[in-house]
Order: C-alpha cells, then sequence, then structure tokens
C-alpha cells in the first residue's frame, strides 16, 4: 500500500489554512475526556503538552531527565529562524520557505517546509509574550543575526543561549499546567515499548529509571518527541542520554523510518582531544558572521596562527564562494573542511581542525562588540580548551550535531501507524538532507504549539472507541517483552564493557558513514555492524540489576538499538546512489566536487519497515512533487 502523505488538495500557499478551515474540531468538553500520552520535554514535547493541556485534554508528559528543562533543546545556541523581516532585507515566507527546501537539497516535502515557514513569525510571537529575553536592537526592535544558507538576517537569538531560553519558556507553560493538575508529570522514565492494538498505537510501557519498575500507560494517542539519534556515532554534541529506543521500539512495532542516512555534519565545534571525551562542544554557527575560517596554504605548516601572514592563509570558504562566502550551508563548510584536512592542511596538534579567526572583526568593530555578540560563547571555548579566542583563533572540525532522518510521518505528523504523532527532530519531514542552521528550534516549536493542536483534533475526532485499560493483554505482552529483553542483556555476562561498544560502533560509523562515503566502505559496514551485533549478544557485561538504578543497563540497552540503527542507515546510505546535503557519495560528485543529486531516480523519502530481528528492511518509497519550485544543482557561488 503506497503511502499517503495526505497533503490538502489546493495550491501549497493555502494548504494549511485549508486544513485548519476544514479539519474535524473536539468539542472543549469532551476533550477531558481523551488522555494524551507525551513522550519527551524538549521544545516539541513541552510545547506539545502544555498546547493540548491549555485545550482542556488529559495529558501525562514523560521524561527521560530528572527534570523537563535538562531536555537536549537547552544546548542549542545561535538562533530561531523567522520571515519577519524585521532588517527590511527582503525577506518573506517564500524566501524561507525556499531556502529551506534548496538547503535540504530538493529532499524534503513541500507543503511541510512551506506550512513551517508560514508558522514560523507566530513562534516568535509566542516566546515574546511567555518573556523569552530575545536580543534588541537599541530602537527595542528584535535583533537578528545572519546564518548559513542564507542572504538575509532572519535569525532571533538570546546571545548565545537561545536554546536554553526557548525551553525555559516552554517549560513554563509546561509547569503552569502541571500546576493546574491538566498534566501529569513523570520524569525519570524511559519509554521501552509502544503497545499498538488493533494496528493503532494506545499505550506505552516505560521503566522507572531509580526504582527499576516497569510501568503501562494508556492514551488515546501517543506524542513521540524524543529528539534525534544522532549518539548512534558515539561522539556527537547531543546530550549522552539522547537515545533512539524509543523511535527505535516504535519501528519494530511498525512504523517506518525514514531516511536513516541523513545526519547533519556541524562544522564549527570543538575538535576531539582523546578518547577520555564523552561528547563534542558545539560552537554556534553564529560565530561564522563575524569569524573567518582558513588554514595555512601550504600543508604541514606548523607555525602558530600568530605567526602566519596573510599571503600564506587560504581562506577558502571565502574564495570557492564568494556570494555566501563562510555563511555557506554546514555541510558544503564541512565537505570543505574535511577536503583541507585531507590535503594536510588541519592545524593544532591532531591536525584535525581549521581555524575559524576573529582578528579582523575585532581590529574594526572592537573587542566589546564582539563580546556583546558572542561573550558567552568565547568564554565556554577558554573554559574547554585553555585558549583565549579573542587572541587567537578558535580551532574547530565538523562533528556529528543532528539528524534530519526520522519516523515517517504524514502531513498531519502522525506515523504510518494510527495515533502515532512524532514531533520535532524525532520526525523526518522539514529538512531533507540537510538543515539549515536555526531551523530546528523552528520546528520542534511549530509541531508543539501551532501544529499538532489541529491535526490531533481531528484524529481525535475521528476516532472510536474509549481509552483501553493497562490490564488488556497486550500491555502484560509489551511488558514481558521489555522485562525479557533487559533481563537477556544482565545474563550475558561477557567480558566487554557497553561503553566500549558505543565507542566501536561510533568510529565505524563516523569513518565510513559519516561526511564521506563510498559503495565499497558501506557494505564492508554492513558485515562489520552485523559482527559488533554478534559480538555484543555474546560479550557483553553488564553488572548490576534490572529493578534498581542501573546506568549500565540503560546504556546497554540504548546501545543494542544504536547498533540496529546503524545498520539501516548504512543500507539507505548505500541504496541512494547519489549525493545530496550532508549525504555525500564519492562516487557522485560534480566536477567542481559538489554534491551531484540523482532526481530521475532518487527523488524520493525512503521509508523503511522493519521485518524482523536479522532481516533486510524493505523499502517503500513516497515519491517527491515540486510544484513551486525547480530543481537545480545547488550553488552558493
Amino acid at each position: 500500500m503506497p503511502l499517503d502523505p495526505r497533503i490538502p488538495p489546493v495550491p501549497l500557499q493555502e494548504q494549511w489554512h485549508y486544513f485548519t478551515e476544514h479539519c474535524q474540531l473536539v468539542n472543549p468538553n469532551n476533550k477531558r475526556k481523551h488522555t494524551i500520552l507525551v513522550i519527551g520535554t524538549g521544545l516539541a514535547g513541552a510545547s506539545a503538552a502544555a498546547t493540548l493541556a491549555e485545550l482542556g485534554y488529559s495529558v501525562k508528559s514523560f521524561c527521560i531527565q530528572d527534570s523537563p528543562r535538562r531536555a537536549h533543546s537547552i544546548a542549542a545556541q545561535g538562533g530561531i529562524n523567522a520571515s519577519k523581516n524585521y532588517p527590511n532585507d527582503g525577506d518573506s515566507v517564500w524566501r524561507l520557505f525556499y531556502d529551506t527546501i534548496k538547503g535540504g537539497d530538493y529532499r524534503s516535502r513541500e507543503s511541510n517546509v512551506y506550512r513551517l515557514a508560514q508558522i514560523s513569525s507566530q513562534i516568535i510571537d509566542q516566546c515574546v509574550a511567555q518573556g523569552v529575553p530575545f536580543a534588541r536592537e537599541y530602537s527595542g526592535l528584535l535583533a537578528n543575526r545572519s546564518f548559513g544558507g542564507a542572504q538575509v538576517s532572519r535569525t532571533f537569538y538570546a546571545q548565545g543561549q537561545t536554546g536554553q531560553q526557548l525551553l525555559l519558556g516552554a517549560y513554563s507553560a509546561l509547569m503552569r499546567q502541571v500546576g493546574l493538575g491538566k498534566v501529569q508529570l513523570f520524569p525519570r522514565r524511559e519509554m521501552l515499548e509502544l503497545v499498538v492494538i488493533d494496528g493503532v498505537a494506545q499505550g506505552i510501557v516505560t521503566r522507572n529509571l531509580l526504582t527499576g519498575q516497569l510501568e503501562r500507560y494508556a492514551g488515546d494517542a501517543v506524542l513521540l518527541a524524543t529528539g534525534g539519534y544522532g549518539n548512534v556515532f558515539n561522539l556527537s554534541t547531543n546530550g549522552r542520554n539522547s537515545n533512539v529506543t524509543a523511535a527505535w521500539r516504535c519501528h519494530q512495532r511498525g512504523a517506518y523510518f525514514a531516511n536513516p542516512c541523513y545526519t547533519q555534519i556541524h562544522p564549527t565545534c570543538i575538535p576531539v582531544s582523546g578518547e577520555y571525551q564523552s561528547k563534542l562542544t558545539l560552537m554556534s554557527e553564529s560565530l561564522r558572521n563575524d569569524g573567518r575560517v582558513w588554514v595555512p596554504t601550504q600543508p604541514g605548516d606548523g607555525r602558530s596562527p600568530q605567526q602566519i601572514p596573510e599571503v600564506d592563509r587560504d581562506y577558502y570558504l571565502e574564495t570557492r564562494y564568494p556570494a555566501f562566502g563562510n555563511l555557506v550551508p554546514r555541510d558544503v563548510a564541512s565537505r570543505n573542511s574535511k577536503s583541507m584536512i585531507d590535503q594536510g592542511k588541519g592545524v593544532g596538534t591532531t591536525g584535525l581542525a581549521v581555524y575559524l579567526d576573529f582578528r579582523d572583526a575585532i581590529a574594526q568593530q572592537g573587542r566589546d562588540a564582539i563580546a556583546q555578540r558572542y561573550g558567552n560563547l568565547f568564554q565556554m571555548y577558554q573554559r574547554i580548551t585553555g585558549e583565549d579566542p579573542y587572541a587567537e583563533p578558535m580551532r574547530i572540525y565538523p562533528a556529528i550535531h543532528y539528524t534530519m532522518g526520522g519516523l515517517w510521518v504524514d502531513y498531519h505528523l502522525m506515523s504510518n501507524l494510527p495515533g502515532l504523532f512524532v514531533l520535532g527532530e524525532a520526525n523526518f519531514s522539514d529538512h531533507g538532507a540537510n538543515r539549515l542552521g536555526a531551523s530546528a528550534l523552528m520546528q520542534g516549536l511549530a509541531d508543539g504549539y501551532f501544529v499538532i493542536p489541529y491535526t490531533l483534533g481531528d484524529y481525535i475526532a475521528h476516532r472510536s472507541g474509549g481509552t483501553v485499560k493497562t490490564s488488556h493483554v497486550a500491555f502484560e505482552e509489551a511488558e514481558v517483552t521489555a522485562l525479557a529483553r533487559l533481563n537477556q542483556l544482565l545474563q550475558i555476562q561477557g567480558e566487554k564493557t557497553v561503553l566500549s561498544f558505543h565507542r566501536e560502533l561510533g568510529q565505524i560509523l563516523w569513518d565510513n558513514v559519516g561526511i564521506s562515503r563510498d559503495r565499497n566502505r558501506l557494505e564492508s559496514t554492513i558485515i562489520r555492524l552485523q559482527d559488533l551485533r554478534q559480538e555484543f549478544w555474546q560479550n557483553l557485561r553488564v553488572p548490576g540489576e534490572a529493578n534498581t538504578l542501573n546506568k549500565n543497563l540503560e546504556m546497554a540497552g540504548r546501545v543494542a538499538d544504536f547498533i540496529e540503527l546503524g545498520e539501516l542507515m548504512t543500507r539507505d546510505a548505500l541504496n541512494r546512489e547519489e549525493s545530496c546535503g550532508c549525504h555525500f557519495r564519492e562516487e557522485y560528485q560534480t566536477p567542481e566536487g559538489e554534491a551531484k543529486r540523482n532526481d530521475e531516480d532518487y527523488r524520493y523519502v525512503a521509508a523503511w519497515e522493519y521485518t524482523g530481528a536479522g532481516r533486510s528492511p524493505q523499502l517503500h518509497p513516497e515519491p517527491l512533487t515540486f510544484s513551486a519550485v525547480e530543481l537545480t544543482q545547488r550553488s552558493y557561488k
């Protein structure tokens, strides 16, 4: 049965308005009869839970952390896009839509992206009303900065703490509803099973991470807002608790996983310094507004940056992409940095870095002006590296940051499993093969505040039957399955730690399914991952017990899922014989070394169906149609 994205049958610019005018509504008195389960309390989850509770639904909210404030959304730095055109530099809904489609290399669904651009301005108004302290100009107007992939300034920001401030706004709205008794909050819970009854998602099984007890929850709909799966690479900019387990369990229960190989490589991260690291630190893309990226002209130049004269510096992004310069999209900047390093021009003790230099900006604008814009980011860099970025260039290197792939959803944000909605980074819908900077926060809040209240209501209005009871046999079966998996992990009693397996998995994927890929390496990677999975289930050692706090057991379950996901990512990358966005197949590139798409054969969303452990997944392509934009070779020159 072909995938139906359920796009409204009207021109692109009218689709969201048409949907909101024609969707079914739920009587206010009836909303309180319906229980909605929201998994995750980041921007998408917190905004959705708060908004649905405000509308009158009974909401149960689950987070893996001890507080919703610790969701990974809090780590976002540089800003959030919106098409308000405050600087009067020519921005519009259309330009934001077009930049997003082009930035994703024409591999995202037009309707979802246009809706995102339409809603973007409402997000800013919502957050200002909540008291989010966006930066302002002297006049009092909200300030804007530029981000990669755009020639306008449309990014609203709160210095380098935008994610934190936006999450505190959503958290405040959520906790207001908790205080009113409309939201029940369940911290330190990890979703281990999705309960599907008669083909419909109707509940979950969670593990209380403090006591180890399994718990059952029933609902009329399940909203998954658990973020991305970047930690499959072990080292990424994600918090260590970020994982794929909830989404993977939904996948195993029938939800299609779309475009899993589409991962974002962020060009502006602090380089790896040793095996002791548990994660990588992002330096906001906003720094590329004033910082200049360069490497020495000659390979192996060991001089300090202060000793290298202008004539011996290669400002390669400015030279190769004069129209966008240092503000090319993230995938373009990352690939070019890798190219410089492959040529032996890398800097630092490892040679795995390039310079991001503020010398000229400080000379032109003054130290105080640069400190006002980026002070907390400079402070963070200095604390981590021991180097003063005011006096010497930052060293940066690409790192895994965001995942464009995720569970497949239609225009309503519902997966192919009725009753299972997927919001924010956990779905695939808005970014194609590369996400533009400052669009993650935009998508999460658009989905939670403005999209899901309409689309969920339409689903509830058409739904028949009441909320099932947790005594239903399907809940018992799901709990037995979850407990058996935990016990299996504890009973292996091998010799290798969870961390050692995670490190090995991450290195395999980074080397072969990271910035660049090719057929031979992808084929051998599938075999290596199958061997790693076999070794994991034979030689893992997890100390402790199931019915207690056990961090090793938590991580073991997540790494087991990461290994399976890694194989699906590799198969997806192997299947897509083209280069697009962050997915760069060495065999498919232009003479200038840019990504070369194959629109004739691969203009589709690759949605994969789980067919069982050890079996090859089944591909269900969703063709992408473009009525408003012309598919062209992406150029930022």
